[in-house]
């Protein structure tokens, strides 16, 4: 059985943007295409209420509407190349169905469309983009509504001095899936690495230990070189010309969006390291924060 893409479709986030980019995956990767239309609007519906005549015809209307859909979106991206498959779900967990699903099929990519999430959502950690980067084992695809250039620009978010990955696994997922897009594409693959400077730590640091000056300029200078041979070394492993490395001084959520956005990119390439309890809720996750500022597709890519 060939593997398969797993493209989910919500009508109400570019579900064409969606498929098109999900059939293309899958004709490149040689994979089938399975569309998941999730529209838990059924569940408005409760066992006494469906029961009505009434009621009965409205939901039948609905069904038959979501089969349309999802019909109509699979013949716009059919093609002799690619088998397709078309599934409606209704639940209204949608996150729990795509990751049951997922874990069922064990696709090649998940590709979703992704929109704003607001403040509330963010911070409940409910919404359902953020629980598939959590939860799904395999590399998550969201989609914004962006037209890819003919050659596209491709980022990868890399950190070669493995502060949260040892054994540098998610760095090579991450070019390695930027060398393998950018070869399909005849695209450009750029490697960004940020890294925080000490400045601001220094200067309370300097207040707290006063009389006593830390040597800050030469601890930064010293940061940003071993950094910056680190992050070369890495390049020149996987034959990346070094102009197409960039090491910038800041934060990563509040640099990427900013250096995608100069530099035209097409995708952005990250990587989701798994944490549990605590640690996971009080790191975060650079993912998150840049999810929704981001004008462009990003590629989520895991550990094994």
């Amino acid at each position: 059985m060939n593997k398969s893409v797993l493209a989910i479709i919500e009508p109400d986030v570019f579900p064409g943007d969606v498929a098109s980019r999900a059939s293309w995956l899958a004709t490149q990767y040689g994979c089938d295409l399975e569309l998941l239309l999730c529209d838990p609007m059924l569940t408005q519906f409760g066992d006494s209420f469906i029961a009505a005549n009434e009621a009965q015809q409205l939901a039948d209307g609905i069904r038959q509407t979501q089969l349309e859909i999802i019909d109509g979106i699979a013949a716009s991206v059919s093609s002799s190349k690619l088998n397709i498959a078309t599934t409606v779900l209704h639940d209204r967990s949608m996150a729990d169905a795509i990751i049951s699903k997922a874990k069922d099929c064990d696709p090649t990519f998940v590709v979703k469309g992704t929109s704003f999430h607001s403040r509330a959502d963010r911070a409940t950690f409910t919404y359902t983009d953020w629980r598939l980067i959590r939860k799904i084992k395999c590399p998550v695809w969201l989609v914004k509504s962006h037209e890819w250039k003919e050659h596209p620009v491709i980022v990868g978010a890399v950190d070669p001095t493995h502060q949260h990955d040892p054994k540098a696994i998610i760095d090579q997922k991450i070019v390695d899936a930027g060398k393998t897009l950018a070869t399909m594409t005849s695209g450009k693959l750029l490697l960004l690495h940020t890294y925080q400077r000490l400045v601001e730590i220094g200067s309370r640091a300097m207040k707290a230990t006063n009389p006593i000056k830390l040597p800050i300029d030469e601890i930064d200078k010293h940061v940003r070189e071993s950094h910056r041979h680190q992050l070369d070394a890495f390049a020149t492993e996987n034959n990346i010309a070094l102009g197409d490395v960039h090491q910038l001084p800041g934060r990563t959520h509040e640099i990427l969006p900013s250096f995608a956005r100069a530099h035209g990119a097409d995708i952005v390439i990250m990587g989701a390291i798994a944490r549990t309890g605590l640690k996971r809720l009080v790191l975060g996750s650079t993912a998150e924060r840049v999810l929704d500022h981001l004008p462009c597709d990003i590629l989520l890519v895991r550990e094994d």
